[in-house]
């Protein structure tokens, strides 16, 4: 075998979070997030001010 036949070392493969999501996942899950928790504030809100009415 010669040199270039030999097989190279891989390198090593880091399961880092940010190559397994891509930046744009990121933002779209930040922001459904964020999104999701003014909903629910208007509907918490609702509900207070409904039961305030009784």
């Amino acid at each position: 075998m010669t040199e270039s036949e030999q097989p190279q070392p891989q390198p090593e493969r880091r399961m880092v979070l940010q190559e397994k999501f891509p930046r744009a996942l990121w933002v779209r899950l930040i922001i459904y997030v964020a999104v999701g928790h003014v909903f629910a504030f208007f509907v918490y809100l609702l509900f207070v001010l409904g039961g305030k009415n009784q």
